[in-house]
């Protein structure tokens, strides 16, 4: 795998933070992909997914503010869609291109319907990965059950199993794909312990807003003009049926796919699931 690790300083009320991002692909590439992760994961998530369409993209994976190796903002009230779509069109400046396609898992997908859904929207095509307008509560208890807790592990085995019993509805990995999705995702502290690549603190303003019921965002996404591909995991708590099959009629009438087997939420770890990305974005 080649990529560069790059940074781009963006602005919140607190001051200053740093975003870190992958870089895929050559930098002459007026064709640009961005990959946006999950709620708790980082950008590394999409490194064979950059790989694979590397020849056709530059593709950029942002550590969203808060995760991965990017840097935390000083108050946590911050973490939050607002900041994180004004984040990324800080990072889209820094491209210096007109427009990107755009990969979203959960939240990931929900900062790029925020973005898609603003008049003269830079996003070209949108992929959401496992999210949709309607946020189910017993998927948002989940997510509160969790989020937050940081644990930590007396060496990185232990981690292994945690990252694989928590993220088991990812579906069926190979050891070296559960392997690498834990590599970048914990690291070793200063008390010799292992943790989480991302700031408990995000977890405050999701914990203050949650209430017990669904969260609309339909008019959010019937907002969104471009095509728009809509992947749900079979097994998918977060994104239900209903859900999936409504947005392929209502707003930019998404094209739908779904993966068997899997939960919340597919990784495109292999060819079949990396190949329902790769046909959407580079169709006519």
């Amino acid at each position: 795998m080649q990529f560069k690790t790059r940074n781009v300083h963006c602005i919140s009320p607190s001051g200053l933070h740093r975003m870190a991002y992958t870089e895929w692909g050559s930098r002459d590439n007026p064709r640009v992909l961005v990959c946006v992760h999950g709620l708790t994961r980082n950008g590394r998530d999409f490194d064979a997914l950059a790989e694979a369409l590397s020849g056709h993209y530059r593709v950029i994976c942002p550590d969203v503010v808060g995760r991965g190796v990017s840097g935390r903002l000083r108050d946590p009230a911050g973490y939050g869609i607002p900041q994180y779509v004004a984040d990324m069109v800080t990072l889209i400046a820094r491209l210096e291109v007109e427009s990107v396609d755009w990969v979203g898992t959960s939240m990931g997908g929900l900062i790029g319907m925020a973005l898609a859904a603003q008049p003269g929207t830079p996003i070209r095509k949108l992929v959401l990965n496992d999210v949709g307008p309607l946020i189910t509560v017993e998927s948002l208890q989940r997510i509160a059950s969790y989020v937050g807790t940081d644990p930590t592990w007396g060496n990185f085995d232990e981690a292994l199993a945690y990252v694989k019993l928590i993220s088991a509805p990812f579906g069926a990995l190979t050891e070296a794909q559960w392997l690498q999705l834990t590599e970048t995702s914990v690291a070793q502290r200063g008390d010799g312990r292992w943790g989480f690549r991302y700031d408990p603190a995000i977890a405050t303003p999701f914990k203050a807003a949650f209430v017990d019921k669904d969260i609309d965002l339909w008019p959010v996404y019937e907002a969104i003009a471009c095509p728009t591909l809509v992947i749900r995991g079979a097994e998918s708590d977060l994104l239900t049926r209903d859900t999936w099959q409504a947005m392929g009629s209502r707003g930019p009438r998404g094209k739908l796919a779904e993966i068997a087997g899997v939960g919340h939420a597919p990784m495109f770890q292999s060819a079949d699931q990396i190949d329902i990305v790769r046909d959407f974005l580079l169709a006519a």
